[in-house]
């Protein structure tokens, strides 16, 4: 969803009202330069048919206190409208976040992560298989937590990406890690490249970027520990957020 910008609105709020405000003025100079044209005919040097030139002068001024409420009434109507919008708006915005507040406190956490990484560790070092470690990072400039909009649309781009057998687990508010097992190290390579295009879409929406790197056992590490290290280097040591201590397995 686009941004509104508060300014810009307001901005176009007052030029609205200046051109109302303009727009007033000019109708009543010129409906009193001509009413003051018009009175001496009707009222002091009155023709023929006297009453038909009244009517039509009254006529004129009616008319003319019409149209003048009737951009005043405009002007009530476009203020209102804005308000309404950006009421609207504010309200879109918040249910955006409580959704993405809900899917991300849905999401494996820190905890979960450490076991699953230990339990496919153990089960691709016993089998002679594969394990990649993905692991991607929300670089969002000076901010210390990312938005959780960017975090959340980051988690659901990502997962169009993956397989069913693969999980992705948020281990911090700016780190996602992506376990997928029976993967080599060029195909992790392939996946990683994936998951920065299909990111570009949210680095555009919420100006963050994406810092992707893959991990591979046997190719670029040679036991768990060496995982949980590469993972516990990245994550933050913000309270709340501190790694717990996994149980490896070598």
């Amino acid at each position: 969803m686009s941004k509104l910008n508060r300014e810009e609105l307001d901005h176009l709020e007052r030029r609205e009202l200046h051109l109302t405000v303009v727009s007033v003025i000019f109708v009543l100079i010129l409906a009193a330069g001509l009413a003051a044209f018009m009175y001496p005919l009707v009222f002091l040097r009155p023709g023929g048919n006297a009453w038909t030139m009244r009517v039509a002068f009254f006529g004129f001024c009616v008319l003319t206190v019409l149209f003048v409420s009737y951009l005043l009434q405009h002007q009530r109507t476009v203020a209102k409208l804005k308000q309404q919008l950006l009421a609207e708006f504010e309200r879109n915005l918040a249910l955006q976040h409580q959704a993405s507040v809900e899917l991300l406190g849905s999401m494996p956490g820190l905890d979960h992560f450490w076991d699953r990484l230990t339990m496919e560790f153990r089960r691709a070092s016993a089998t002679q298989k594969t394990l990649s470690l993905i692991l991607v990072k929300i670089v969002a400039g000076p901010r210390q937590i990312a938005p959780a909009e960017a975090a959340s649309d980051a988690a659901k781009a990502m997962a169009r990406k993956l397989r069913p057998t693969d999980s992705i687990h948020r281990l911090s508010p700016e780190l996602f890690g992506v376990i997928m097992p029976e993967t080599d190290g060029l195909n992790a390579k392939r996946v990683a490249v994936r998951l920065q295009d299909e990111l570009q879409t949210v680095r555009a929406k919420h100006g963050t970027n994406f810092e992707v790197s893959a991990h591979n056992y046997p190719s670029d590490v040679r036991s768990a520990h060496e995982l949980e290290d590469i993972v516990k280097s990245l994550l933050p040591e913000a309270e709340g957020w501190a790694a717990a201590e996994p149980a490896s397995a070598n």
